[in-house]
């Protein structure tokens, strides 16, 4: 399994675009494998047999032991004290175990006697296991750590946001799991140094991201003079916290912080030292000229394993390319549209331009212009909750909230992000935004951000996923990106359809923004990874085509060089659930239920594109009869 499908999972678990071979990535593609149960024994009573349902939950759960991680994503405290091995070695013995599971499964269940939705589980299992099992020979061909992802932003954002302390029992997991960063980021350091001898180097922006983090979560106290560092702060604020629900004494709460303080010295401070160390070292291996990987030993493998995998279609890198060029071109003509609506005079390009520049589109790079942005966003969310009964017979129990990203993983034009809550409700879905630089913020985008990440967007798809009831477990916390961000790409273009959306001609323009920037990712990720690219071609088309900040540009084209093919996922997922809503009007006319279908779309949990249209004709055959 390569270190990007490990991202690619997380990046349904958050947004962000996440993830490389980052320290929780392998713990969490436990969740959409299944496992091996022991055999019966043989003076066991004869039992009847169980359904696949049961079957599968108990796969599922199995298999979850085996992630202490997700399940602290999940709510839950098994092995709270742990952060799990992520050598190659166990993800070797994992994969086989899973292939066991995949031969229990054909040897239990016979799928010609399933209904069709219970194969669509039994062919989705599979599925999963046969995505990991290819991916496995690409586990040395991408980056470990990048200014995108990695064990070096994860661990503190895991943490302080989902290690949940309710007891001193927890205090002491929480000190247990910094204790366990150094051995977990030694073996994420010796992946990443394979991955350097056989040819993949780090860009020298890639590596300078990565210092850079690792040296803000290091600075403050303990680790220097100064103000609390962020994970000291945050174990001081929840002992505080025991103490002030008496639920430990004044005694315990000295113990507690003296040896939260020696593993932060002893284990969490060398880890962090050590990954700048290593950064520093390949420093010298960085490319003058960055390209994508197509270059790199076993690249071009590589990069068709990616697209197979983010796209989960067969579609090839010229196909891919000329789908984005083609959108590019329909976009351009409804922009035009709105140039001409306000009565700018000049060619579209000015426009990008005009809007670029314009002081009135951005909010004031102070404290107070971040909070008015996260004000605004949580304003337009809360006012779509009330139109979107209209569009959705299913709703999410979660509730969410907008943050500013954590200083110590704060980037200059980076992408928004989202972090799913809880399947229970009791901890909110998190929608993230970068606010270093409010020049990279224009107003006229914040709407439509607010819906991709937030309501109808990511939270409504992954609460409700996460939410579902009689569907195998497994299949509520599966995540194919395509399906997600696809999702997310598709409810920026629904929210136009509620009242009261995007009301001025230049919010309009900034969804249509958003749209091209998403399919100008089909041109420039191929460009970069198929067609050889280089960095500064790719901003030029980028800028070209777009009314992006320059800032927010670079940023999109360092990420697509480090996440190779993922960021094709989303033009083609929204082009796929775009076509199968035309399909289902087309089927069912008069009889055709906008609820109803993206019900029917979100109702199953994430899948492949193919396994998606064979989920909504069966909705579409279901109301035919």
């Amino acid at each position: 399994m390569s270190k990007q499908l490990h991202l690619d999972f997380l990046a349904n678990w958050s947004r962000a675009n996440c993830c490389q071979r980052s320290l929780f990535s392998v713990a969490l593609l436990l969740l959409m494998l299944g496992a091996c149960s022991a055999k019966p024994e043989a003076e066991a009573p004869a039992t009847e047999a169980p359904s696949l349902t049961e079957w599968l939950d108990d796969k599922f759960e199995e298999g979850l032991q085996f992630s202490p991680i997700q399940m602290t994503f999940l709510g839950r405290k098994d092995r709270y004290d742990e952060l799990g091995s992520f050598t190659f070695e166990a993800l070797s013995e994992e994969l086989a175990w899973r292939k066991e599971s995949v031969e229990a499964l054909q040897a239990t269940f016979d799928r010609a006697d399933l209904s069709a939705d219970e194969q669509l589980s039994y062919d989705l299992w599979i599925y999963q296991y046969e995505r990991a099992a290819e991916s496995a020979q690409f586990f040395y061909d991408g980056l470990t750590f990048d200014q995108m992802n990695g064990a070096q932003s994860f661990i503190p954002t895991f943490l302080i946001n989902f290690h949940r302390v309710d007891t001193a029992e927890d205090a002491r997991a929480y000190i247990s799991r910094i204790n366990e960063v150094l051995p977990r980021m030694e073996e994420m350091l010796a992946t990443a140094e394979q991955s350097s001898k056989q040819g993949v180097q780090s860009p020298g922006f890639a590596l300078n991201g990565v210092i850079e983090q690792s040296r803000a979560v290091i600075t403050g106290a303990p680790f220097t003079e100064g103000n609390d560092s962020d994970i000291w702060a945050d174990f001081k604020m929840e002992v505080d916290a025991l103490k002030t629900a008496e639920k430990i004494s004044e005694a315990q709460a000295a113990s507690l912080l003296t040896d939260a303080e020696s593993a932060l010295k002893t284990s969490f401070e060398p880890a962090y030292e050590a990954i700048i160390a290593w950064a520093d070292t390949e420093m010298d291996k960085a490319p003058q000229v960055v390209s994508g990987i197509g270059s790199q030993p076993n690249g071009a493998a590589y990069y068709k394993h990616r697209l197979k995998s983010q796209t989960t279609t067969s579609l090839t890198a010229d196909e891919i390319h000329q789908i984005g060029l083609d959108e590019i071109k329909r976009l351009r003509g409804d922009m035009q549209a709105i140039m001409t609506e306000v009565g700018f005079e000049g060619d579209l390009q000015a426009f990008f331009e005009d809007v670029r520049t314009a002081e009135w589109n951005y909010y004031p790079d102070t404290d107070e212009g971040r909070q008015q942005y996260i004000d605004d966003a949580t304003q337009a969310i809360n006012n779509l909750k009330s139109k979107i009964p209209e569009f959705f017979g299913l709703m999410p129990k979660a509730d969410l909230v907008v943050k500013r990203v954590e200083p110590f993983r704060e980037r200059d034009g980076a992408a928004q992000h989202y972090y799913r809550g809880t399947p229970d409700g009791s901890r909110p879905g998190i929608y993230y935004a970068h606010l270093s630089d409010m020049t990279a913020m224009p107003k006229n985008m914040m709407e439509v951000i607010a819906y991709h990440e937030g309501i109808p967007g990511h939270h409504m798809q992954i609460s409700i996923a996460q939410e579902l009831t009689g569907l195998p477990v497994f299949r509520t916390q599966a995540g194919f990106t395509a399906y997600s961000e696809g999702w997310g790409l598709y409810a920026e273009a629904l929210a136009a359809e509620m009242p009261g959306t995007y009301v001025s001609p230049y919010d309009e323009f900034g969804r249509l923004s958003s749209e091209i920037w998403r399919a100008i990712r089909l041109v420039v990720d191929t460009g970069l990874h198929a067609k050889g690219w280089t960095e500064q071609e790719a901003i030029d088309f980028f800028m070209a085509n777009s009314p992006e900040p320059l800032e927010s540009v670079r940023s999109e084209v360092q990420r697509y060089i480090v996440m190779p093919g993922q960021a094709t996922s989303y033009k083609i997922g929204m082009l796929k659930i775009q076509a199968l809503r035309r399909k289902a009007k087309q089927a069912l006319g008069e009889q055709f239920d906008i609820r109803g279908f993206h019900d029917a779309v979100l109702g199953g949990g994430a899948l492949p594109l193919d396994m998606l249209e064979e989920s909504i004709d069966l909705w579409i055959a279901s109301q035919q009869t």
